[in-house]
This record gives C-alpha cells, sequence and structure tokens, in this order.
C-alpha cells in the first residue's frame, strides 16, 4: 500500500528516541510516530512499548513539503477498552415498573439515589475525607 495521508500501512522500528520512534516504511521511506501517537495508555518510556526491528502498523498523519513523515501507532488500530459496558437484558425488565405511574417511578428513583447517595458519604467518611476533613 502506498504512503499516503490516512492509510494505514505495515512497517518496521528502526531507531527508537525519547521523543518517540522511527519507522522503516513501504518503499524506503522512513516516518516518525511521536512518543503521544504511541498508545492510548500514557507512555513515558517508548522501550516500554516498541523494540527494534517490531513490526507495527502506522497510520500516516501527515507528510510535509520536505518530505516528513507523522506516523501514529495509537490511530491505526482501535481503542481497546479496559471495561466493558454492562450487558443489559431489557426484556427482563421489572414486570411492577411497567405498572407503575411516572411520579411513582420517579420517587422510587429519588429514594434509590438518595440511598446511594448516604452510602458514598459514609465510604468516604470510613476513608477520612468527611465534611470536617475536606480543605476549602
Amino acid at each position: 500500500m502506498p504512503v499516503l495521508v490516512g492509510n494505514v500501512v505495515e512497517g518496521t522500528v528502526s531507531g527508537i528516541t525519547n521523543f518517540g520512534a522511527f519507522i522503516q516504511l513501504p518503499e524506503g521511506k522512513t516516518g516518525l510516530v511521536h512518543i503521544s501517537e504511541i498508545s492510548h495508555d500514557y507512555v513515558s518510556n517508548v522501550s516500554e512499548y516498541l523494540k527494534k526491528d517490531q513490526a507495527v502498523k502506522v497510520k500516516v498523519l501527515s507528510i510535509s513539503d520536505e518530505g516528513k513523515i507523522s506516523l501514529s501507532i495509537r490511530q491505526a488500530e482501535p481503542k481497546k477498552s479496559k471495561k466493558q459496558p454492562a450487558e443489559i437484558d431489557w426484556s427482563k425488565s421489572d414486570d411492577k415498573q411497567k405498572f407503575m405511574s411516572f411520579e411513582d417511578k420517579m420517587a422510587k428513583f429519588l429514594k434509590d439515589s438518595s440511598e446511594k447517595q448516604e452510602q458514598l458519604k459514609k465510604k468516604d467518611t470510613k476513608r477520612g475525607f468527611g465534611a470536617k476533613n475536606r480543605k476549602s
């Protein structure tokens, strides 16, 4: 695949610096992946994420008039979520709520919300984050 802006191409890590990594691309070209474009996570040390001669997929972000190629490993792959959203089976909704009026549903919500707030306040107080210990 040609090296054009927006394309995802395969390359090889040819050098690692404290600000990023140089990637050898097809057609004998070389581009730079800035440290901020290596991972979706915070990267403080490039060597913890990349090794010399490692094959990587990169997205071509830009090509300057001087021929400098800006690349991104982070944008070449979709973000992998560590937390998956909870699966909700809407077909098994609470039968009681089907027949409740809006006012009853709102009252139930407010009661549940107040209970959760109280639980959080108790938890904060146990940790020493209560209102008396907070700095204004």
